[in-house]
């Protein structure tokens, strides 16, 4: 039975606290982060921090111990992840004005304003009665990869669309008892607030997002079909331990699939679902448009002859010299 090397570690976490010069610790939290030794992506705001990082047992164990000794920090909840490396080809630190972008005129500080907190259990329990709706708050794409069953899937491919996506089909959510989830927490903060403000009076959230829910040890990730789309070198992590269901269906073909690439356009850049197979048959592009693109990324990488393309595009009903 092969068994994965577990010397790294993953660490996904954030919290929402007033942080009065958060540009200046973005650069000393930079600093701090590249001498430890650690890769990934962190944004600091004036309203908080959220971050995913990944480093050696060793690096993660301090950085823990960091940020639970530091005076705004102290009390951030981590998900754990094991690895067998990085995550992460960086290390960056970034201020942002926000730690997901939603833009509101009237912005929610999830510290006042919050949906109810629930556990993977009383998560579980909940989403099964008649009376409520089960509202993804995560992107188009992340939900095609997968989702909970019978989840609703928005038509948004940035969280900053949500509300408006919302508010455009009020009508479907009046009177329901609405629950919300996202892949660690932090989007649902915001949004299950959003609701709240909105009108909305039962209204909350999977408390610790997917992730935890995938690793409860009663639940282990029951009732989700897919796999959990991430926002590193992974891609995608399994959450159901009891069952794989496959979601993902192929760009091009329809088939069950569940890898993800970019559109070789580096204009168009869209999140695809491709086998390896037809990432080459359709040089890893989501149109025409896109295959015969001047820039198009797939061709220079296998540094394709002009005739080489051609002769793919012909094998696709395409004939037109690009």
């Amino acid at each position: 039975m092969f068994i994965m090397n577990q010397e790294y570690r993953v660490l996904l976490y954030y919290k929402y606290v007033v942080i009065e010069n958060p540009e200046e610790l973005a650069k000393e939290h930079l600093q701090f982060c590249t001498d430890l030794g650690l890769k990934g992506r962190i944004i600091i705001a004036a309203e908080g921090i959220n971050g995913t990082v990944s480093g050696t047992i060793e690096q993660t164990d301090s950085y823990m111990k960091y940020m639970e000794e530091h005076p705004l920090f102290a009390g951030t909840i981590f998900k754990i992840d094991d690895a067998s490396e990085h995550a992460f080809k960086k290390m960056r630190v970034r201020f942002r004005p926000e730690l997901v972008t939603l833009r509101l005129e009237d912005d929610v500080n999830p510290n006042r304003q919050t949906g109810k907190h629930l556990k993977p259990k009383e998560f579980f329990e909940e989403m099964q009665r008649e009376d409520t709706v089960v509202i993804d708050a995560r992107n188009d794409y992340e939900f095609d990869l997968g989702h909970f069953r019978g989840a609703v899937r928005p038509d948004i491919t940035n969280f900053r669309d949500l509300p408006d996506w919302i508010r455009e089909n009020k009508k479907t959510f009046e009177g329901k008892k609405i629950l919300t989830y996202c892949t660690g927490g932090i989007r649902c903060e915001k949004f299950s607030g959003w609701l709240l403000k909105e009108g909305f009076e039962d209204v909350s959230q999977l408390d610790g997002g997917i992730v935890t829910y995938g690793k409860d040890p009663e639940v282990q990730g029951d009732l989700w079909d897919g796999q959990l789309y991430v926002f590193d070198e992974r891609i995608s992590v399994p959450v159901n331990r009891k069952e794989n269901v496959i979601v993902g269906r192929d760009y091009f073909s329809g088939e069950p699939c569940e890898r993800y690439v970019n559109c070789a356009n580096p204009e168009c850049n869209k999140k695809i679902l491709c086998s390896e197979d037809n990432e080459n048959k359709y040089l890893r592009s989501c149109s025409h448009e896109c295959r015969v693109h001047p820039r198009n990324r797939y061709i220079s990488e296998h540094g394709l002859s002009e005739e080489e393309v051609n002769k793919r595009l012909m094998a696709i009903g395409k004939d037109v010299t690009i």
